[in-house]
């Protein structure tokens, strides 16, 4: 199974991206909010239950998805500092244990345009912060430091191109076509 794990920061248009590819590729979007809307009703956001239990069901799913031989998934995720340093290597190595392939995407954008972006309508689908206050709390508080992402095979500035252009990118870069 190939997994493509798209990051970045809170706006930078990693679900949008998704949405995109996966229409290209026919690959299934498994992305952040999934989780963390399940888990935030009981667990709040950031206590070590979310913690430990957002990390489990992404690597259960992932590993199950490769047990069943999916031909890919894509999965999203905003580096922050609830996600434990440690989980993009329990991440490729679930992948590896499973036969699996991952191919880390990140997706920049000037802090200018994700301040503009971030208070979009389409950003109260899920539980994204949709709050310029808030965002600007968060990052000032230090919540999105997170050490570089080791490995990473594509940078895309998404200021520069639209979703669609940028799925495209992704999908001629690594050879992904459309499954049948």
């Amino acid at each position: 199974m190939l997994l493509v794990c798209i990051y970045g920061p809170a706006a930078s248009g990693k679900l949008t991206v998704a949405r995109e590819l996966g229409s290209r590729t026919g690959f299934p979007v498994f992305h952040n909010h999934l989780v963390v809307d399940m888990l935030t009703p009981v667990f709040g956001f950031g206590t070590p239950p979310f913690v430990e239990l957002r990390e489990e069901v992404w690597l259960e799913v992932l590993k199950r998805a490769a047990e069943e031989r999916l031909e890919g998934v894509i999965i999203t995720f905003t580096p922050e500092r609830t996600v434990r340093p440690r989980f993009i290597a329990d991440l490729a190595q679930t992948m590896d244990a499973a036969g699996g392939e991952t191919i880390f995407v990140e997706l920049t954008c000037p802090e200018k345009e994700l301040e503009r972006r971030m208070e979009n309508e389409s950003r109260s689908e899920y539980g994204k912060i949709n709050s310029l206050t808030q965002f600007r709390r968060v990052r000032d508080s230090g919540g999105f430091e997170y050490p570089p992402i080791p490995n990473t095979r594509l940078t895309i500035d998404t200021s520069t191109m639209a979703p669609a252009h940028a799925a495209e990118l992704i999908a001629g870069r690594f050879s992904l076509t459309a499954q049948s």
